[in-house]
């Protein structure tokens, strides 16, 4: 027969684990501890991401000064774009003491600025041409798998919408804000094919039984 090790009491009538057996509860402990922890964090991640309606990325952050009574004022300025990747897009500028909070200023102001773009399935709907003070922004339309042609502030902008194929071009001034609203403004002239003047209008199938039961 095996001999049973003997068990040590404390003075309370409890049974003392050994070291090896409480060592052991420890680590299960703390593994457990830390997988839950894990989890917590994943699960509040991915429902901050799912609630994200917007995208928004930075075009520029520059450092600005003005002079007062006591001597210089370091601020800072961010130019910002928000879209939802889809046919809303918006930018905006703002100011702040630090970095973030201009950010975050600007992004509050692009969506409540917002415009929503007519689209012709993943490019513009005709060629424009728009000039906003020194900036001279030419966009055209493009044939699927064409992809996104253009220079660093206009693809960062159009990244944000459901565009996929264009052609662009920046001519004149090369001021990242006078670009990005030249671009805004080219946007928000698109008009949708069947609005052209002198486009025909598509005839519902409704109407079309109509008439070939009249003859």
């Amino acid at each position: 027969m095996d001999k049973k090790q003997p068990k040590v009491i404390n003075k309370s009538g409890t049974t003392r684990l050994t070291d090896e057996a409480a060592a052991a509860r420890e680590a299960k402990a703390q593994n457990e501890f830390r997988g839950r922890r894990r989890d917590n964090r994943r699960g509040r991640r991915a429902a901050e991401e799912g609630k994200k309606e917007f995208d928004s990325v930075n075009i520029s952050i520059n450092r600005v000064s003005r002079t007062v009574a006591g001597g210089r004022r370091m601020r800072f300025q961010a130019l910002v774009a928000v879209g939802d990747h889809k046919n809303r897009i918006g930018v905006a500028m703002a100011k702040g003491n630090d970095v973030t909070t201009a950010v975050q200023k600007a992004e509050r102001r692009a969506k409540k600025n917002m415009i929503t773009i007519n689209l012709n399935g993943e490019t513009i709907c005709h060629e424009v041409e728009t000039k906003v003070t020194g900036a001279h922004v030419l966009m055209k339309p493009a044939a699927p798998g064409t992809g996104i042609i253009a220079g660093g502030v206009v693809r960062s902008i159009i990244g944000l919408t459901g565009i996929k194929n264009l052609i662009s071009k920046s001519l004149g001034s090369t001021n990242k804000a006078n670009i990005a609203y030249a671009v805004i403004e080219g946007l928000r002239q698109q008009v949708p094919h069947e609005q052209w003047h002198g486009a025909k209008k598509a005839t519902p199938k409704a109407e079309k039984a109509v008439a070939k039961e009249d003859k």
